[in-house]
């Protein structure tokens, strides 16, 4: 995955990762393990509110609610919503990542 990534960078391309797993855990990871930067990040995300705490000061509080579910069917819409243009080469090893029209990798056995 990171000589691919290497690959499709120097010869042009800009990398992301659409995810089904959790905005907030993959950003600050994806950068050292991936070179991919946290705008360049697409995942599933939970509501936001933007407040006066306690103490007057304003912060950032999360409900217990789903904002973006970015598996399935969500995928495409991720990648249009946060990224806004149509992918040139998408891949993926996932169930959810068949409703992109991924092209499956690992699954395959070697004859």
């Amino acid at each position: 995955m990171l000589e691919l990534l290497a690959y499709l960078r120097a010869n042009g391309f800009k990398t992301f990762i659409v995810s089904g797993g959790g905005i907030e855990f993959m950003r600050p990871r994806v950068e050292k393990t991936y070179g991919i930067p946290p705008e360049q990040v697409v995942g599933s995300s939970g509501a936001v509110k933007f407040q006066a705490g306690a103490n007057g000061k304003p912060e950032l509080a999360k409900p217990a609610k789903m904002e973006f579910m970015d598996d399935g069917p969500g995928k495409p819409v991720g990648i249009n919503r946060f990224i806004g243009r149509r992918p040139i080469f998408a891949f993926g090893n996932s169930d959810g990542d068949a409703d992109g029209r991924c092209l499956r990798c690992g699954e395959q056995t070697r004859e």
